[in-house]
């Protein structure tokens, strides 16, 4: 019995040190890009590197107060949740009825994931050339349309997986109780799919903070996003090393803050679920 238990602890320890160095391998080279942030182009290019130095915040001075790296900031938040807040609701509706309808039937599903199949770099000339014409290049509301295209079938094919995974009978006693198709989807199958769509909503967040071609081509001096304004961190002086790493930090924490609050919600969304 003693043997047994022994055996148990000495797995345990080793499962949780096999995952403690999986996620040390994972944080380091975040951990490198904040320590690089915090030194001077000196420390920063010296080799072997430096591990003990005084740390300093010249790198994020200079970068928003020279780079004005705020804008940049700033036209990505815009930019990714103007695109999610317009995808979010169209692909909830699509999904939904796709799945629960057969809207098209099989045909019209594939053809909305096929738009998925092509590259990106296929579409980006043709795409610059129409919003030429249309005069939305370096336009904001241009820039969500783009994201918009692109992002809107993947969710769509999200969001049936997950309706399909809520009973029928759900929204059948709904209706039975008196509500109407869209009233059962609001106050039924809504709040039990939360979870989902809040799942989807993260996913397009993520996917139009880090979008850099499309960005790159359609926008200008009035929209640079921030996977932009970090390419352009390598200029013929070579590569701004400790403003890049403070501009990468940055550019991470709203996926950070994102995360944290997506995992509270999505237990508070599961429980709700449950309990309906």
């Amino acid at each position: 019995m003693k043997s047994q238990k022994k055996i148990t602890l000495l797995a345990n320890i080793a499962t949780h040190a096999l995952l403690i160095i999986f996620s040390l391998i994972i944080l380091l080279p975040i951990l490198w890009v904040l320590r690089t942030s915090l030194a001077t182009d000196v420390i920063a290019y010296e080799l072997p590197p430096r591990l003990i130095f005084t740390p300093t915040l010249k790198n994020y001075i200079e970068l928003f107060t020279i780079n004005d790296f705020f804008q940049y900031f700033e036209h990505s938040l815009k930019i990714a949740l103007g695109s999610t807040a317009l995808a979010i609701p169209i692909a909830a509706l699509g999904g939904y009825a796709f799945h629960r309808y057969k809207i098209g039937g099989k045909p019209l599903q594939f053809a909305v994931l096929s738009t998925q199949m092509l590259p990106g770099i296929v579409l980006v000339l043709p795409l610059f050339a129409l919003y030429t014409k249309l005069r939305l290049v370096d336009n904001t509301g241009g820039v969500i349309m783009a994201y918009l295209a692109f992002n809107l079938p993947f969710l769509v094919w999200m969001l049936m997986g997950f309706f399909a995974s809520i009973p029928r009978s759900l929204e059948e006693a709904a209706l039975i109780d008196g509500a109407t198709p869209i009233g059962a989807f609001f106050r039924i199958i809504f709040p039990i799919a939360a979870p989902g769509i809040m799942s989807a909503a993260v996913l397009s967040f993520i996917l139009a903070w880090n979008e850099f071609l499309f960005a790159l081509i359609l926008t200008g001096a009035n929209t640079n996003t921030v996977p932009v304004a970090l390419a352009a961190m390598q200029t013929h002086r070579g590569i701004l090393i400790g403003k890049l790493s403070a501009a990468t930090i940055i550019a991470i924490l709203p996926m950070v803050f994102v995360s944290f609050s997506v995992q509270k919600y999505l237990v508070r969304g599961l429980t709700f679920g449950a309990v309906k």
